[in-house]
């Protein structure tokens, strides 16, 4: 009866509620960075469940290619942390687990028992024709070798990984959620003994109530994947085969400990309160996927604010006006200022960025592409897009691109 008890709580109270958001024209064909996010679980602290179930909801970031690998969530107890500018000695679970030899792998589609490689995420991700870049690879011509470092240096290069480290920021509404709990428990055994229901209506507004203003602090700790024209030789001359190679799957096998990930830097989110609206209270899981998602979105752009390399690339989908897929969720604001970038192709298919003028978001006229702003019915969240007004430059076409400035 017990397990069958917690089955039904379980079944009534965390039912997450997804904001459909995401958009298919939001894959448009540029280049982007990829990212592995894991979650730091401590698993003895109040809500890690919750907030490991709210975490694995949600997507990468759609400015971001997702390069997630199996390993998503990492539980520690409290007292494993330490302050400094990791937690808990990640390089140590980099090195032991092999994380940046995995990420390399990932982006040759390598079959770990054979060793055998493909270009297909290489050219997919790069705008590439992949039997082509095969071509160029197989001959070690001068092109071909222009294109693969070009590859490296627009695609492996920009693979980050975050780190995050969420914990639930108000002991007291903690205490007051256990207490609840065990109170919705002992209503769900009277209603099936044939009790009032209003016992079990009563503790769920009770419990939903608990979670209003819902909060986590969340430190987000950056990476990025050291990748550069060296390893990138080695790799593809000693441990890169498009057939099965006994003697190049032992090289990457032997090489893996060389792959590393360099520490970029950290940020925390405030903690601040999450509004409610928009979410049934017969839900409340859905405040702490809210808050979590919320939370991690602040962090990101924090993180590219702070670190002009992890900075996104956005496509212009209309030119009058000037619209981009960009938004309060993205950091955008009055003050922002964005380059607008021309992709350019050499001769040896080296693609490079010229900047042709710069825009600036129109008052009043900003996306607000936050997490559930639809639900809770914030302004501008119908929007769909945020609307530019151009600062300096020529005629802008669409597909051209827009990077953040300071």
């Amino acid at each position: 009866m017990k397990k069958a008890i917690l089955s039904i709580l379980t079944g009534i109270i965390f039912i997450p509620v997804l904001s459909a958001q995401s958009r298919d024209d939001m894959q448009a064909p540029y280049r982007r960075s990829s990212l592995y996010s894991l979650l730091i679980s401590q698993k003895d602290q109040a809500f890690s469940k919750e907030i490991r179930n709210a975490y694995l909801e949600i997507p990468i970031p759609d400015k971001f290619n997702d390069h997630n690998l199996s390993v998503r969530v990492l539980s520690v107890k409290s007292d494993e942390k330490t302050k400094g500018k990791n937690t808990p000695d990640m390089e140590k679970f980099f090195q032991d687990n092999q994380v940046a030899s995995r990420l390399v792998a990932r982006w040759f589609n390598r079959d770990k028992f054979t060793g055998e490689c493909n270009m297909d995420l290489i050219a997919e991700r790069g705008l590439y024709n992949a039997s082509e870049h095969d071509k160029m690879l197989a001959k070690e011509s001068a092109r071909g070798q222009v294109m693969l470092m070009d590859s490296g240096v627009d695609l492996i290069g920009n693979t980050f990984v975050v780190v995050n480290d969420i914990r639930y920021a108000d002991k007291e509404k903690a205490g007051q959620a256990a207490a609840v709990t065990i109170g919705v428990l002992g209503a769900i055994a009277s209603v099936a003994l044939g009790t009032n229901i209003t016992n079990l209506t009563n503790s769920l507004a009770q419990l939903a109530a608990t979670y209003k203003g819902f909060k986590v602090n969340i430190d987000s700790y950056l990476y990025r994947l050291v990748w550069n024209d060296e390893i990138a030789s080695t790799f593809y001359s000693t441990q890169y085969s498009s057939v099965p190679d006994a003697g190049k799957a032992a090289a990457f096998e032997a090489a893996r400990g060389s792959y590393q990930l360099q520490y970029v830097g950290k940020c925390e989110s405030s903690g601040k309160d999450i509004s409610f609206l928009g979410i049934n209270e017969s839900s409340p899981q859905t405040m702490v996927l809210k808050a979590c998602r919320r939370g991690l979105d602040d962090n990101v752009v924090t993180l590219q604010k702070s670190f002009p390399e992890f900075r996104t690339h956005t496509p212009i989908i209309g030119t009058a006006p000037i619209t981009a897929y960009l938004g309060m969720k993205d950091g955008v604001s009055e003050n922002s200022r964005f380059e607008v970038l021309e992709p350019v192709e050499d001769a040896n298919g080296k693609l490079t960025y010229k900047r042709v003028g710069v825009v600036k978001p129109v008052s009043g006229l900003i996306w607000d592409n936050r997490f559930m702003a639809v639900e809770e019915g914030a302004p501008n969240s119908g929007l769909g897009f945020t609307t530019f007004t151009k600062v300096s430059g020529g005629e802008f076409q669409r597909g051209m691109l827009l990077h953040e400035i300071d």
